[in-house]
């Protein structure tokens, strides 16, 4: 967690050009949006120095219709400025919308193709930050920090040059308490970097505390642990408040701190120029410009120390986000991107395949079958024993570390995923439902499954008989993951899902553990009808269930121990003899 809220520079000049490459498709708008702070820029300091003409040339003598026009310019320079202030941020804020949606584009394709084993390693509450919160500090970055930034170091620029052109002397009495400034903005730079570290880590340990006791809150309440939840959350609340009141109080009195540099400042310049003009040698209009120079002057000095926080989130954000995009945890597809055409589903063959999730601890050794098209095959054994990773191999999840996996003697390798992905159908034990209507659950979104398609699937396993009783039918909304839902009711939705794409390759892992017998008894006579001539493998821990089967394998420690059918391995009196006795006397007992 530390170690993901470390803030760097405030300013890395290889994450900015890279950063900027975002910007080059809006080339002609960040011109525009540059140019009009430029014009901005100088319109702003334009109004002390009308000021002075109108005190000096027109005041002074009693000219009234000098002093019009005067007043004329003014007006027009601040109609012309507003103008001018609407069209550059309405140029911002489309820039740094468009560039935060195709950044967060880019990053959600990115995740798409990385593989299981990134998301093994990293939590889902982390990658939603990414997509959502790291990259919306670009879009503050790009549509206010950045060409505030800009429009700042100008409006200072064009103050400097206005004040050097009426009046060097005064200016450098002006510019005499910078020291003090530069010396209390870098104090305040340094401090506020250690305070606002100190915040997002304390908003991060708030944040995982609040998901992790949401997730769990039944095993809260039901081991009556809502008090001392209470003071743990009470210890956290507290820290991150006290480090927020210490940011605040920086803030407190770097400002006010500012404000005396300026009035320092201002006293200077009336001290300086009111003995000039005593002298003959300084009009009132300078020392009245000069004044209003001086409140201008530091106003933008002010936003610059508040920006510098804007840009070290975005440079710590971005360098987050480059790193989630430069992750290359991916299944690789060939070099050409077609790959090796698959009409359709042949042999399956896993020959000498280890695999281990962790380097050096192999879940699968040596394991060699095959699959010829049309068989049924079903893996039992031991939890741990490692028949979920042939699934995730033949899926290619996964890539294998040794030997290869071939269909129609074809290396998976060398072809594209999605190649091999629509040729498969998986029904898992643990569904997952997303929100949104019943018949988009099954099509997820495939246009090309029409209603009658749904409704067909639907019905040869079963789940028509409850479909059909809710107010809205197959466009009755669910709640996210299928809540509303039983756990039997959102199988048969998944059974449902993999039929309506018709796959020659049917794998089921562990489908009907959670269905009760009656719903069972109609999936077992849906899958009778629909594994006719269809390749399928059957992953289950209830041996009745796979008496059908052409082969059985049966793994122990990652090994295919046994293979053949249930009378063949039965008269065997192994491993799986022993699986069901074990489960034949269960039976008994609990029909006793």
């Amino acid at each position: 967690m530390q170690e993901e809220e470390v803030l760097g520079k405030a300013y890395d000049g290889r994450l900015m050009r890279r950063l900027l490459q975002y910007a080059r498709p809006y080339a002609p708008q960040v011109v525009g949006a540059i140019l009009l702070t430029v014009f901005i820029s100088a319109l702003s300091p334009l109004r002390p120095y009308l000021t002075k003409i109108a005190i000096d040339d027109y005041i002074s003598i009693g000219d009234a219709d000098g002093l019009l026009l005067v007043a004329g310019l003014l007006l027009g320079t601040l109609l012309l400025q507003g103008v001018a202030q609407y069209f550059m941020t309405y140029f911002t804020q489309w820039i740094g919308q468009r560039i935060i949606v195709d950044v967060r584009m880019q990053v959600f394709r990115h995740m798409q193709r990385l593989a299981l084993r990134f998301f093994d390693r990293n939590p889902v509450g982390r990658l939603v930050t990414r997509v959502t919160n790291d990259v919306e500090v670009l879009n503050e970055m790009f549509s206010s920090g950045l060409v505030t930034v800009f429009a700042d170091i100008f409006v200072l620029l064009w103050i400097v040059i206005f004040m050097l052109t009426i009046n060097w002397e005064l200016a450098l009495v002006t510019f005499s308490v910078l020291p003090l400034l530069v010396y209390g903005t870098f104090l305040f730079r340094k401090k506020v970097r250690e305070t606002y570290r100190d915040v997002r880590l304390q908003l991060a340990r708030l944040n995982a505390f609040m998901q992790e006791r949401m997730s769990g809150m039944g095993t809260v309440q039901l081991f009556g642990r809502e008090k001392r939840e209470a003071g743990i959350f009470d210890g956290i609340n507290k820290a991150h408040t006290d480090a927020n009141v210490r940011s605040v109080y920086y803030y407190a009195l770097f400002y006010p701190s500012v404000d005396f540099i300026s009035s320092l400042a201002v006293a200077l310049i009336i001290w300086y120029a009111g003995g000039s003009i005593l002298a003959g040698i300084m009009t009132v209009g300078t020392l009245i410009s000069f004044i209003q120079y001086t409140e201008m002057f530091f106003r933008p000095i002010r936003d610059l120390s508040e920006k510098y926080n804007v840009m070290q989130t975005a440079m710590a954000s971005s360098e987050r986000i480059f790193k989630l995009l430069d992750d290359g945890t991916v299944i690789p597809d060939p070099p050409d991107s077609r790959g090796v055409a698959l009409p359709a589903l042949d042999t399956v063959r896993f020959e000498n395949v280890w695999f281990a999730y962790n380097e050096g601890e192999w879940v699968l050794k040596d394991v060699s079958f095959e699959i010829p098209r049309g068989h049924s095959v079903a893996i039992v054994g031991a939890t741990g024993s490692g028949k979920t990773t042939i699934i995730n191999l033949l899926c290619r999840f996964y890539d294998v570390q040794k030997g290869r996996i071939t269909v129609g003697g074809v290396d998976l390798r060398e072809m594209t995923t999605a190649e091999l992905r629509r040729h498969i159908g998986i029904v898992l034990q643990d569904v997952f439902l997303f929100s949104g209507s019943i018949r988009s659950n099954i099509t997820l979104g495939n246009d090309g499954i029409p209603l009658e398609k749904v409704r067909e699937v639907s019905e040869a396993v079963g789940a028509s008989r409850f479909i059909e009783k809710l107010p809205e039918g197959y466009e009755s909304n669910i709640r996210e993951r299928g809540g509303s839902l039983s756990v039997g009711q959102k199988q048969l939705l998944a059974f449902a899902r993999a039929l309506a794409y018709d796959p020659e390759l049917l794998i089921l892992d562990e489908a009907t553990s959670s269905v009760d017998t009656e719903s069972e008894e109609l999936i077992q006579q849906a899958i009778a009808r629909l594994l006719k001539g269809r390749t399928s493998i059957v992953i289950a821990h209830r041996l009745s269930t796979i008496q059908n089967a052409d082969t059985i394998l049966v793994m122990h420690k990652g090994q295919i121990r046994e293979r053949g059918n249930h009378q063949e391995l039965l008269a065997q009196r192994g491993i799986y003899y022993r699986l069901y006795q074990l489960q034949y006397k269960e039976q008994e007992t609990r029909a006793a």
